[in-house]
């Protein structure tokens, strides 16, 4: 079987700087594609427990946007190759300005936007920012959507959609059923690359689903493996590059 395409996620700059870069290298190691890095916020509507915890951390370290560009800017030297999307919520891109934030974000080495809380027709000038900017606007479709509305997402012309794998909160188990890959069917129908996530802990998850997605999305899994390793820096490295080998199917 050939490599399944990894998307990680990880909170930047937790639990620490170097921890969060230790993280990053770990999962790059372990054949990650892509690394989906969150700055920290604080009313997060999407996350479980694992990384809203992680958010609480990092802002009670007074860690600020610019801090996480900078870490993006960090891991974008070290590896080039890998692409990195930021994940977010609104106000955080809103506050600054849109343009403002995805000129910032370009330059800090981002090629694509997840910000679930933007709705793909009401996005506040992201994705036009976004193709300013030559990034990528990676909208998120839920299983909640009605019919008609996750067709007009699917055929809006994105080049990427993100798939929630189910209704909630992400880090929670997910079963992979008949419904799960009817959905990434039709996340797909209009011809958008998708990525799938929400729940993704095992590599028996992530090859049921890889026939059917660009990349499986893997985020509170790696967040948990991080904060029990968080007092060792080898034992994180290891469990982290361990576990996305693991759902690379490697």
């Amino acid at each position: 079987m050939s490599k399944i395409k990894l998307m990680s996620h990880l909170v930047a700059g937790y639990p620490t700087e170097e921890l969060s870069f230790a993280a990053a290298s770990a999962m790059v190691r372990g054949g990650a594609s892509i690394l989906e890095i969150q700055l920290a916020f604080s009313d997060p509507s999407a996350d479980g427990p694992a990384i809203q915890g992680a958010c609480t951390e990092v802002l009670s370290h007074n860690y600020k946007v610019k801090d996480g560009l900078a870490f993006i800017e960090r891991v974008h030297k070290a590896f080039p190759e890998v692409s990195i999307y930021i994940m977010s919520y609104g106000s955080l891109i809103y506050t600054p300005g849109v343009d403002n934030f995805c000129k910032r974000a370009s330059e800090a080495g981002v090629t694509g936007m997840i910000i679930p809380d933007l709705p793909f027709d009401h996005d506040e000038g992201l994705a036009a920012a976004c193709k300013k900017y030559g990034m990528d606007n990676i909208p998120v479709a839920s299983p909640s959507m009605s019919e008609e509305r996750l067709s007009k997402l699917a055929h809006a012309g994105f080049k990427y959609i993100y798939a929630a794998l189910r209704v909630g909160i992400t880090g929670t188990q997910t079963v992979i059923d008949q419904a799960t890959l009817d959905f990434l069917s039709k996340v797909g129908a209009g011809g958008s690359k998708v990525y799938g996530g929400f729940g993704i802990s095992n590599g028996e998850q992530s090859k049921a689903i890889s026939s059917s997605v660009d990349a499986v999305i893997a985020g509170s899994v790696f967040v948990r493996i991080i904060k029990e390793n968080a007092s060792d820096k080898e034992a994180l490295s290891k469990a982290v590059e361990a576990k996305a080998r693991e759902l690379c199917g490697l």
